[in-house]
């Protein structure tokens, strides 16, 4: 599908990924729409890219449905927004837990049930989820978060089946660590022993040609991480172990990642 010209909704717009979307979207000559819960932030990086603000807070199921009747027309979704979501699960109260799984899974599936109609029944349009390699393994301290990633992965995938008949595109685009914005890099904890990270260009570059070419999955990661993630698909059990005698002693890392994620919850 063209990006030029058509009209994209872009959730969590103001993160740093979010950033660089915008950056690229607009460069493509998309007609973008941006959203995210600060009025301030938000209205700024409108001004500065020329694209149309609408404030929603996408933990809310109300705030969710009036976004989507302010981009009904859209041509393009594209779910970029996510909480950190980090830590033991034992460790989070209630509220932030449904926060997480709200924002992380629900949301997506809300706004693809909301906006898609429109464009089957226009015989066009592009779904874009931003997932995560986490949608692929599951590592330490990372319960919730992976929990929505594995879901938004299996959402991504199905509905795909669902909606090419009628001419609509679903792509699922998952990062590993992104270096220099994002939620791993606003912890300013170093990467976990044996990782290594993305720039936030080249995720925005792969969700364009996800777009252009209707690509089903792209992994954007080295690859010792997406190797490690196919052998987790076929045995954790042997993935699992061959990150122990990699990671060898403990790890301070994910734990600093963690705590400096907990405000975020």
């Amino acid at each position: 599908m063209r990006i030029a010209g058509a009209q994209v909704l872009l959730t969590g717009s103001t993160g740093g990924l979010g950033r660089a979307l915008v950056r690229h979207l607009t460069q493509a000559d998309a007609r973008l729409i941006v959203t995210g819960r600060a009025p301030d932030p938000l209205r700024d990086l409108a001004q500065a890219s020329g694209a149309v603000p609408v404030v929603a807070d996408l933990a809310e199921t109300d705030d969710v449905r009036r976004l989507a009747a302010r981009c009904a027309d859209v041509d393009v979704l594209i779910a970029n927004a996510a909480l950190p979501a980090s830590g033991d699960l034992l460790e989070y109260r209630e509220d932030e837990l449904r926060r997480a799984v709200e924002v992380n899974l629900v949301s997506v599936l809300q706004l693809v049930h909301l906006l898609a109609p429109r464009m089957v029944a226009r015989g066009r349009g592009h779904i874009v989820v931003v997932g995560s390699m986490s949608g692929k393994a599951a590592t330490p301290e990372s319960a919730l978060y992976t929990t929505t990633k594995f879901g938004l992965r299996g959402f991504a995938l199905a509905i795909r089946h669902d909606l090419r008949r009628h001419g609509v595109g679903v792509s699922l685009v998952q990062p590993g660590f992104v270096a220099d914005a994002g939620m791993f890099a606003a912890t300013g904890a170093p990467l976990p022993r044996g990782a290594t990270a993305v720039r936030a260009d080249r995720v925005a570059i792969a969700v364009l040609r996800a777009i252009e070419t209707g690509r089903a999955e792209v992994n954007v990661a080295p690859l010792a991480l997406r190797a490690w993630c196919a052998l987790y698909g076929v045995s954790p059990r042997l993935a699992d172990g061959w990150r122990r005698l990699r990671s060898g002693a403990p790890d301070p890392a994910p734990r600093m990642i963690v705590d400096a994620q907990r405000a975020r919850r």
